[in-house]
């Protein structure tokens, strides 16, 4: 499924690898238990087992999962770490060189680069569900890690009916409940939100519950805030299956001074092909810039080399939502439907971002805190941020489309042409290429100019 050219894994160091892992008691559902934390356990890759969380599996009608992987590592990460040789880990100060927020220098080798992203106005805000208890502290932690200032974060929580004025917290993760993963999902979101825009105020809005209701009530408030901070974006890195009718609630997504990102989801990779059709909703919102997944490609000697669709990526062809103006250039790739993604960052767990979460918010297995984390919910933020980065502050999201959609094929993206998705009709196997496409949309950040 993902290759980089800097390491071809045979199948008897694979084999090895897992022989080295500690073996994973599953209960009847098929979900293994990490003290409290509860997940599925998806593949063995360098460094450490990937798992899908609970939060990120897929929920009933009117509930929304996360989009997030994490790899439990061999051995616990801690500083210095050991990009090159022991994980698989993307830091601040790579991701930056990667997407050019700073100087390229030294390959972006995550064990050498520390220049950090510098840029950042106005507002971030993040929407998930459930309470990370410790968001603030473990937020510091990371940005003392990796060089960045000290974050700006304001959480506001919301109960069943209001998001105003609310002191309660939602509920958090106990008794290996759904909620454990969402704490996860914030930690990421904060802290590649952080990385790309430091200067940025972030609000993470709690949400009461992973159902539908709940999110939209925390979206609305999520705007609100940051259209009152003068304005900025709103990203979400949740969401459920494309369905008619979804768009009854794209006006949620709607406020002026506020451009909105959501993560496409992620297709699971496990063994039990064939893969099912990942479009999901909100993504897929004509108001809403849906965000993909790449990996990055990585040479012997650890150098960014190029990117490559993740290939368990979400996107497609909404059944939904009809085709934006914003989308005719790529109506023969459409047709009459929205498409997405729009654009792509990086997502593979094979090239994800560490991220520290407390054990008594995320509840994983005793080490460090620090984990590798991956899935296009880490898309979503990177993307967002660097929006914020540019400057710009569109009116709306619409106009961001347009910056977007105008600049298609220009030097504004890198182009990601190499590399397969199952993103087409029915989950099938379709290349990447030029212009837009099912698995990258125009492709990603080629600095913050397109932005």
């Amino acid at each position: 499924m993902e290759s980089q050219t800097w390491r071809a894994v045979a199948a008897a160091g694979a084999f090895a690898i897992a022989a080295s892992m500690p073996a994973f008691a599953q209960d009847s559902s098929g979900l293994t238990s990490f003290g409290g934390f509860m997940a599925k356990v998806d593949r063995v890759i360098r460094g450490g087992t990937v798992v899908i969380p609970e939060s990120s599996i897929e929920k009933p009608p009117g509930r929304a999962h996360t989009h997030l992987e994490i790899v439990i590592p061999n051995t616990p990460l801690s500083p210095p770490f050991d990009c090159d040789f022991s994980s698989t880990c993307e830091t601040p100060a790579s991701l930056a060189c990667v997407y050019e927020l700073v100087p390229r220098s030294n390959g972006c080798d995550p064990d050498i680069v520390t220049k950090v992203a510098s840029g950042g106005n106005q507002a971030i805000a993040i929407v998930d569900a459930y309470d990370d208890k410790t968001a603030l502290s473990d937020l510091k932690k990371f940005s003392s890690t990796f060089g960045l200032p000290a974050p700006d974060l304001n959480v506001v929580y919301c109960n069943a009916t209001s998001c105003t004025n609310v002191t309660s917290p939602p509920p958090g993760c106990k008794n290996g409940d759904n909620a454990c993963g969402w704490a996860g999902e914030e930690s990421l979101d904060m802290q590649a939100a952080h990385a790309m825009a430091p200067k940025a105020k972030i609000y993470l809005v709690e949400a009461f519950s992973d159902s539908n209701a709940d999110l939209l009530l925390a979206e609305v408030k999520a705007a609100q805030l940051v259209a009152a901070a003068g304005g900025g974006e709103v990203t979400n890195s949740w969401g459920g299956q494309d369905h008619p009718g979804e768009s009854s609630n794209d006006g949620d997504f709607v406020h002026t001074g506020v451009v909105f990102f959501a993560s496409t989801g992620d297709h699971k990779n496990d063994s039990d092909p064939p893969y099912k059709p990942d479009i999901e909703y909100p993504s897929t919102s004509v108001d809403v810039v849906g965000v993909g997944g790449t990996l990055i490609n990585r040479n012997d000697n650890f150098e960014f080399t190029f990117e490559s669709p993740w290939a368990d990526g979400g996107g497609g062809l909404s059944t939904g939502e009809s085709r934006p103006s914003y989308q005719d250039g790529v109506e023969n790739k459409v047709g009459g439907h929205r498409g997405v993604p729009d654009i792509a960052a990086d997502a593979s767990p094979s090239s994800g971002l560490l991220v520290y979460c407390s054990a008594s918010a995320c509840d994983l297995p005793d080490g460090s805190g620090f984990y590798i984390v991956g899935g296009t919910s880490l898309a979503s933020p990177l993307v967002a941020a660097m929006t914020n980065a540019a400057g710009q502050f569109r009116t709306s999201t619409t106009a961001e489309h347009d910056e977007i959609y105008n600049n298609l094929g220009s030097s504004k993206y890198n182009a990601v042409t190499h590399g397969q998705c199952h993103n087409g009709p029915g989950a099938a196997v379709v290349d990447a290429g030029p212009g837009w496409d099912v698995c990258t949309g125009v492709g990603t950040p080629h600095g913050l100019s397109g932005l």
